[in-house]
């Protein structure tokens, strides 16, 4: 199929791209080339601003896709401007478990953005909750017609995580800087950046439509993951109020429901195994950087 990206130059995207290509798909990706990939010559490349309505419809004129993946939309504008644009057989939204109130089994119908009044807004205009809903909204009832898929994935994580969330935990209680953190017994989702991207891919071949959720099997907790970062450091951690806010701060005990996701034949990754391994690996990074000093 003729695939375009909207990104997919870093984080679960670049896991997305390769495993489109490995299915042999015809990709595009569209960034500001500000980014170097490492596709070679496996995709074409065009340049573009999301954020610019008017570059929009110059970059894509008189091009049509089958399959458009939207990573780079965070606000209900950013939907316009591209479905404006854009001529596709199928539209896939980069969403977010963001648009739930969470809690334990959340299952899609939890938010159902049909009927709502679309609220056009940009990026800065409200919280990256309401963002998304509203991008959520605006994708359904402004664009009826047009074939479409709202991924939501919970935080995601890997080595190639640039917000470096998960490795503040690692950080902070092996320099023994103390950390507030407020809600350290609550199970969490996450999605490894790998799961994130082959099932971005996988969706391309199926017969899907709506609201779809991505997330590891199984939860953790903060609590679980410093447990695990004392033992293999032999350090504590210093829990304060008056230290660093930690990154998953106000996040509420939740498990995502991926039964539809798997009814359609994914296998999605154990958090448990991925994320210990994964603090290994920022474990041993910490480790070579105090080496070099």
């Amino acid at each position: 199929m003729k695939i375009l990206v909207l990104g997919g130059t870093r984080f679960f995207g670049v896991h997305m791209v390769k495993a489109l290509l490995c299915a042999g798909h015809e990709v595009t990706i569209a960034t500001r080339g500000n980014r170097k990939d490492n596709y070679g010559t496996c995709v074409h490349r065009i340049i573009v601003d999301h954020n610019d309505a008017q570059n929009m419809k110059m970059a894509f004129s008189e091009k049509e896709y089958d399959i458009v993946y939207d990573n780079l939309t965070y606000c209900s504008n950013d939907v316009k401007y591209a479905l404006d644009s854009i001529r596709c057989k199928r539209y896939i939204l980069m969403s977010s478990t963001a648009v739930y109130d969470l809690h334990v089994n959340v299952i899609e119908e939890d938010f159902n953005p049909k009927g709502k009044n679309v609220i056009w807004n940009d990026r800065d205009d409200f919280s990256y909750e309401e963002s998304k809903r509203f991008a959520e909204i605006a994708l359904l009832n402004a664009y009826p017609t047009q074939e479409s898929i709202a991924v939501r994935f919970p935080f995601v994580i890997g080595k190639d995580d640039y917000t470096n969330r998960l490795s503040f935990y690692v950080h902070h209680v092996m320099n023994e800087i103390p950390m507030d953190i407020d809600n350290i017994n609550n199970q969490m989702s996450f999605i490894t950046s790998s799961d994130a991207g082959r099932f971005l891919s996988f969706m391309a071949e199926q017969h899907f439509t709506g609201p779809i959720n991505g997330s590891c099997n199984g939860t953790i907790s903060i609590q679980d993951i410093l447990s695990y970062i004392e033992l293999k450091t032999g350090k504590l951690a210093i829990i304060d109020h008056s230290g660093e806010k930690a990154p998953y701060n106000g996040t509420p005990s939740n498990r995502i429901n991926t039964e539809k996701a798997q009814t359609l034949g994914f296998v999605f990754s154990e958090i448990n195994e991925e994320i210990f391994s994964l603090i290994d690996t920022y474990i041993d990074l910490e480790n070579n950087m105090g080496a070099m000093l």
